[in-house]
């Protein structure tokens, strides 16, 4: 069901953005360089630059590139906010297509068939920049005004000497590669809202049950086999899951209102957990529903009453597929978001990956050890309601904080104080509902006695 409604979703887009692409114009050789009669001669060289509101390396760029005219007379720039301008959206596609680049980074300057995308310092791209804006006018001075096609600037992108990520010292990290020590956020947010994340009460309840059921076959061997199936399906399941909002969002850009609407989506998801807590079994809510759960269990119970190991494996992923189809309405909120936050990030499209494998190790880690515990102790434990509910409190806080957080203040999830700040604060507010809950209860218990108690 998931699964088909990101099909249709990707389906509906992508023909509006090839019919975009093979609609625009060829760029003409004045979008390089023009060469204006009251100049005598002499050329003028256009800079495009493209950015957005909500990506830090562009405010770092835009004082820089907006002060070069005043100190280059024979440059023209055209400065563009992709988050405020559908058409300069377009006009980036354009032009990065005429140099057979993608249009998916920002901040992005091209020029004189060039692109250059990032930005860390003015001493380190900065200088670099305006050296390559120089030759370029240079040679446009040696070619004179009628050799302007005879323009020779490689037309490959060109990083920053310190990188697009604008970090003042590049450090390559295991799995992740080249980061920016500036940018430690992501990584601390990955860990973070992994970890968070699978503490998820849907999937508790199905491996759970599924593992109780398991004890009475007595069987370690055949616990692990069941459990590890079942919990790398799941990981596989929801990497699947997470990397098609990654392509989504990919190919949706940096526009503020697919920001705005993960944040809408985030702050609905979250409130419909929190009230979980309060309202349980009442109302819309995105656990697994009731109706569900009978299902679930028939399979499961003609899953451990197989002998033969292929159709036990086989029944295990199907188990899986059918139980996470349920789990992602369940928890998709984090993943939305977290995956938002990633392509607000300028990296390459492998990291971004490494970054979703890296979130899902984390998040099955705690299913492999509750496989492995009770394949250990062969013990039965099945997840009260109550901490069901304080699951769905604690993460529908924070996916409640993280969605307003891309309302109001999306670059704040590039601060490794904010971020971390606003994540810290649902465990705080869990402990806190739950001991007034706990306060509550002790007082009708203590009112209850003494209404029965002697006159």
């Amino acid at each position: 069901m998931v699964g088909g409604l990101f099909a249709g979703l990707f389906a509906s887009l992508l023909p509006v953005r090839l019919a975009a692409a093979q609609g625009t114009p060829a760029v003409h050789e004045s979008t390089w360089v023009t060469v204006p009669e009251t100049t005598r001669g002499e050329p003028r060289i256009p800079l495009y630059f493209f950015w957005t509101r909500e990506c830090k390396h562009c405010q770092r760029a835009r004082p820089f590139v907006e002060a070069l005219p005043a100190e280059l007379p024979w440059l023209d720039l055209h400065s563009y906010d992709l988050s405020q301008d559908p058409a300069a959206r377009l006009l980036y596609a354009r032009l990065a297509e005429a140099v057979g680049q993608p249009a998916n980074s920002v901040p992005a300057v091209l020029f004189c068939k060039t692109m250059r995308v990032g930005f860390d310092r003015p001493e380190s791209a900065g200088k670099m920049l305006r050296e390559r804006l120089e030759q370029c006018y240079q040679q446009q001075l040696r070619n004179a005004v009628d050799a302007v096609d005879a323009v020779e600037a490689d037309p490959k992108v060109e990083q920053p000497a310190l990188g697009a990520s604008g970090s003042e010292q590049p450090l390559n990290l295991p799995l992740v590669g080249a980061m920016d020590p500036g940018s430690f956020s992501l990584p601390a947010l990955t860990l973070v809202l992994a970890g968070l994340d699978a503490f998820n009460p849907c999937a508790f309840f199905v491996l759970l049950f599924l593992l109780s059921l398991l004890v009475h076959a007595r069987s370690r061997a055949r616990m692990v086999l069941i459990g590890g199936v079942f919990v790398f399906f799941s990981g596989a399941i929801y990497f699947v899951f997470m990397a098609a909002w990654l392509s989504l969002f990919l190919l949706l850009g940096e526009l503020r209102f697919i920001t705005m609407l993960a944040g809408v989506l985030a702050v609905v998801m979250g409130g419909l957990s929190m009230k979980d807590y309060f309202a349980f079994r009442r109302g819309p809510s995105l656990s697994i529903p009731e109706s569900a759960k009978p299902g679930l269990f028939r399979r499961m119970r003609r899953l451990v009453g197989g002998e033969h190991l292929p159709a036990l494996v086989a029944g295990t992923v199907a188990l899986a597929v059918v139980a996470n189809s349920y789990e992602l309405l369940c928890t998709a909120g984090l993943p939305m978001v977290y995956t938002r936050t990633l392509t607000l990030h300028q990296l390459s499209r492998g990291t971004y990956y490494a970054y979703l494998m890296a979130y899902n190790l984390i998040y099955v880690s705690p299913l492999l050890v509750i496989v492995l515990a009770f394949a250990w102790k062969l013990g039965a434990r099945k997840l009260e309601e109550r901490e069901g509910r304080l699951l769905k409190l604690l993460s529908g806080t924070m996916m409640t904080g993280l969605g307003l957080l891309l309302l109001v203040y999306p670059e704040g999830l590039s601060r490794v104080s904010v971020s971390l700040g606003v994540i810290g604060v649902a465990p705080l507010l869990t402990a806190l509902v739950a001991q007034a809950e706990k306060l509550l209860q002790g007082r009708r218990h203590r009112s209850k006695s003494a209404d029965f108690g002697p006159p």
